[in-house]
């Protein structure tokens, strides 16, 4: 058996690229919410030393010196960019043989060890390039691990022409001596110090070690990483299952000093918490809410303050969340600070089936399933319509000054270089001229 792995090229950058041809060659930098940090660069911006999550005041001079263009997030058009990828990949391979391991990657099992997969990678690069404009990598190879560690490669050298593919003992040594450890899937920057400490600097250098040390050293985790280095198929999904802990949080334009400012913002995150859970068909019991000022003004007074609050029959409903969530923040809420940033956690989570009523709960089994069908039918109308359209009322930010229209949470979320929803919004189509 053989596995592949399909990775897009610095995908929010290129995602960008697609309707945007004129960035190509450009250097191109696309920024978190509210425009705070870098999370995705192109190689020309990568060339001009730009670092992963630099924060975007740090570097917007440089930036205008050496005329790197910038992006604000838009994971609206990210997430059907991918999904158009992803649904080609699943088509490739059938039903079942595709893992959606994030937005930008996807793994393939792949069962005739002998055929030459070279050609079938190649026409499947262009192929995705020709139907969506997106440029990926593939890295074939007889475990995860050594597939990933293919599409490094591949993602460097042209001469693998975008897939690289590891079949052999003479090529996985090759390969293994020249990837550096830290780039190991599994292992990566946070074990690198380690790696280093005991003379191990190359993938190469971690197979030569024995599976008693790796596993004193690694926990079985390495262990499972060390024998996928040595071509061994140890690790059998990918898939990650339903998230135990969610959260919403963001910082805020300005600082905000008023509760009912606050108020407004916690439960917009309440309700997008809520509206995870419900897409993974999970319940909650357990929210969260935390406050923190701007640690970097020295010259105002510091406060972080947090709360958690147990619900007593779990719930997803934006009701029940959003209620939780308010009385959190109002119980840890100080008037004489001014806040930078707050967020929303919901724990505790659980599949919806295996709800246990509380003997205590105010609410009926009748009314909970009346808020719960409501949340579903919100949810329903924010896909067809937008997200946003229908909210509570506790969420509805005041009007414009200017225009007088209804402000929505993400009108309020910094994104001066948002590029247009080119594919979901009818109102922002690519012009041609």
């Amino acid at each position: 058996m053989m596995y592949a792995v399909v990775d897009c090229d610095n995908c929010f950058v290129s995602c960008e690229r697609v309707f945007q041809p004129q960035l190509l060659g450009k250097p191109v930098i696309v920024l978190s919410n509210n425009d705070g940090c870098v999370v995705a660069r192109s190689n020309e911006a990568k060339a001009l030393g730009i670092k992963m999550g630099e924060p975007f005041f740090k570097i917007k001079e440089m930036c205008r010196t050496h005329n790197v263009h910038i992006r604000s997030s838009n994971y609206v058009l990210y997430a059907d960019m991918s999904n158009r990828v992803m649904s080609i990949l699943r088509d490739e391979v059938g039903p079942g043989l595709m893992e959606q391991y994030s937005i930008d990657e996807a793994f393939l099992t792949l069962h005739d060890d002998s055929y030459d997969y070279r050609p079938w990678g190649e026409a499947l690069v262009k192929k995705i390039a020709q139907w969506t404009g997106m440029p990926v990598s593939i890295g074939i190879a007889q475990t995860r691990t050594l597939a990933k560690a293919a599409t490094w490669f591949a993602k460097r050298w042209k001469g693998y022409n975008k897939v690289c593919i590891i079949g052999n003992e003479e090529q996985r040594e090759k390969a293994l001596k020249a990837l550096p450890v830290e780039e190991v899937w599994g292992i990566g920057w946070r074990s690198q110090g380690k790696c280093n400490y005991h003379n191990i600097h190359t993938a190469w250098d971690l197979t030569q070690k024995s599976e008693s040390w790796i596993r004193n050293v690694f926990t079985i985790t390495g262990v499972r990483t060390w024998n996928e280095l040595r071509g061994i198929s140890s690790i059998t999904t990918v898939l990650t299952g339903d998230r135990q802990t969610i959260c919403t949080s963001r910082s805020f334009e300005k600082m905000e000093s008023e509760l009912e400012r606050l108020e407004m913002y916690v439960s917009n995150y309440a309700a997008h918490c809520a509206e995870k859970l419900r897409a993974q068909k999970s319940v909650c019991n357990m929210v969260t809410v935390f406050l923190q000022t701007n640690r970097f003004r020295d010259d105002l007074p510091q406060h972080d303050a947090g709360l958690t609050v147990s619900l007593l029959t779990p719930a997803s409903s934006n009701h029940e969340i959003v209620q939780a969530a308010l009385h959190a923040l109002r119980a840890c809420y100080q008037k004489d600070y001014q806040y930078k940033r707050a967020g929303v956690i919901v724990s505790g989570v659980s599949p919806r089936t295996a709800i246990q009523q509380d003997l205590f709960d105010t609410l009926t089994p009748e009314q909970r399933n009346k808020l719960n069908r409501l949340s579903e039918v919100v949810d329903t109308i924010n896909q067809r319509m937008g997200r946003d359209t229908m909210i509570l009322g506790i969420q509805q930010f005041p009007n414009d000054q200017q225009t007088g229209e209804a402000l929505s949470f993400r009108d309020l979320i910094r994104h001066e270089y948002r590029s247009r929803c080119y594919t979901t919004n009818i109102n922002e189509l690519l012009e041609v001229k």
